[in-house]
């Protein structure tokens, strides 16, 4: 793993724990075992490193998920596959979505991290509204609203209440 990767890594833990404000770069750098300013080679300022993380989340997410047309195709429901990479977040990880978090600070991120943020919700959307219509759904982008708001929704109870078992009611 490169020294920018294993930033990304660790603010990425940092943030999915604690929101964009918990971490600083001292605090990455020490777990990465390099100096302060050495993160600056790599990210200038704070809103350059959210920026690619929440990029880099965005594309590992949609990576993860795979092109619908083929899920369909092996016989899987799409949004079986969607909901269980947030399945397996929480209950697995135990972390919350990254860009779910981070959206709820909205008014408090840097531009530059906002459409990073925007972009993960408006590909998801995209994304969900082709599975809604691969599955036959009558209004596609209404359903995909209603999928990723229960489960980012089902997240954060999960977590606030620090029972998963909310979680599992909500998607069962």
């Amino acid at each position: 793993m490169s020294k920018k990767e294993a930033l990304l890594k660790a603010a990425e833990d940092k943030v999915r724990l604690g929101g964009y404000n918990n971490f600083s770069f001292r605090e990455i750098a020490n777990e990465v075992g390099i100096k302060s300013a050495s993160v600056h080679y790599h990210f200038p300022t704070k809103a350059d490193l959210g920026a690619e993380l929440a990029h880099q989340y965005t594309n590992a997410f949609l990576g993860a998920l795979g092109e619908v047309d083929e899920i369909k195709a092996n016989n899987q429901n799409p949004i079986d596959v969607y909901t269980q990479l947030f399945r397996n977040a929480l209950l697995t990880d135990n972390k919350m979505c990254l860009c779910g978090l981070l959206g709820a600070q909205n008014e408090s991120l840097p531009d530059k991290v906002r459409l990073e943020v925007k972009r993960f919700f408006d590909l998801n959307l995209a994304w969900l509204e082709k599975a809604h219509i691969a599955n036959g759904e009558s209004e596609p982008s209404h359903a995909a609203i209603l999928t990723v708001s229960l489960l980012e929704g089902a997240m954060m109870i999960s977590k606030a209440l620090n029972d998963h078992s909310y979680f599992k009611l909500a998607t069962q």
